[in-house]
């Protein structure tokens, strides 16, 4: 699959792409005395199209509504700590967050539960099925509960050298989980044995999103193998051994910070400090 993937699949145009609609409201934060910081990092649809989330250094994790072009100010949430991560099921029924605790809202009821205290939650994953929620923590552990119950089903998964874990990702079937640690280090899980079945070190760190393409046979993920290489470039990964499938996906000239990948596996979208977005085709 990777190997006609060297181009982008879409040439690049001098064009300028105009926004449809910009949604504000986040305040901005003050760090270190006047140091004054005006960034929104995470957002995630419903998947109805109609809401978003967001959060930001504000403290506030925000529901937006997409048709007004206008904050649902009655859904906003004033955090205590840290909110590192939000996520929306896929059957828009569930509203999580992450970050000193790990929270989930019921959005019909309105019924929040706190499933994890302590441990920030750096990151998580909803499986497709909207029946399984994955959190992991700044000390390297990785957890799964039962979104309906709130009961812990498997866990914790302990990652390489106890450091932070930036992305996990279940796959499609929920049978395995990918774990990417801030020590360099991709794992594969399988879920109900908590059995490691391969691991694999980068020689740099990594912290882009990781994905699972078709049955569940590989894994896309930013990687380095080269020493002289700054997590440039992304590879596929046989899921089974770690091993790169066919050629990388080249063009970028500084570190990647994040990927997203189409929901049919046809397109990844690729984002750098080379200030770049790429497409590119399987």
């Amino acid at each position: 699959m990777a190997s006609s993937s060297k181009r982008p699949s879409i040439a690049a145009k001098k064009s300028i792409l105009t926004p449809v609609m910009t949604l504000q409201g986040h305040e901005p934060y003050f760090w270190s005395g006047n140091h004054e910081r005006k960034a929104v990092l995470r957002i995630s649809y419903f998947p109805d199209g109609k809401q978003m989330i967001s959060r930001s250094d504000d403290n506030t994790i925000r529901r937006w509504d997409l048709r007004e072009g206008k904050e649902i100010k009655e859904a906003r949430e004033v955090c205590e700590n840290c909110t590192r991560a939000v996520g929306v099921s896929r059957d828009g029924r569930w509203v999580v967050t992450g970050g000193g605790k790990l929270k989930v809202s019921e959005v019909e009821t309105g019924m929040v539960r706190t499933f994890h205290e302590g441990n920030g939650i750096t990151c998580i994953d909803i499986s497709m099925d909207s029946m399984l929620l994955a959190g992991a923590s700044i000390f390297g552990s990785a957890w799964i509960w039962n979104l309906d119950t709130g009961k812990l089903v498997a866990g914790p998964f302990k990652c390489t050298r106890d450091h932070p874990v930036n992305a996990l990702r279940f796959s499609a079937d929920s049978r395995k989980l990918a774990v990417l640690s801030d020590w360099k280090c991709l794992q594969v899980w399988v879920v109900q044995a908590q059995k490691l079945v391969v691991t694999r070190e980068s020689l740099s760190g990594i912290y882009s999103p990781i994905f699972w393409t078709t049955k569940h046979k590989s894994i896309v993920s930013v990687f380095n193998f080269a020493s002289d290489d700054p997590a440039t470039r992304i590879y596929e990964l046989d899921a089974s051994t770690l091993e790169p499938v066919g050629d990388p996906f080249k063009g970028h000239t500084d570190i990647i910070w994040g990927l997203a990948l189409s929901s049919d596996c046809v397109l990844l979208a690729s984002a750098s400090d080379d200030k770049t977005i790429k497409l590119w085709s399987f």
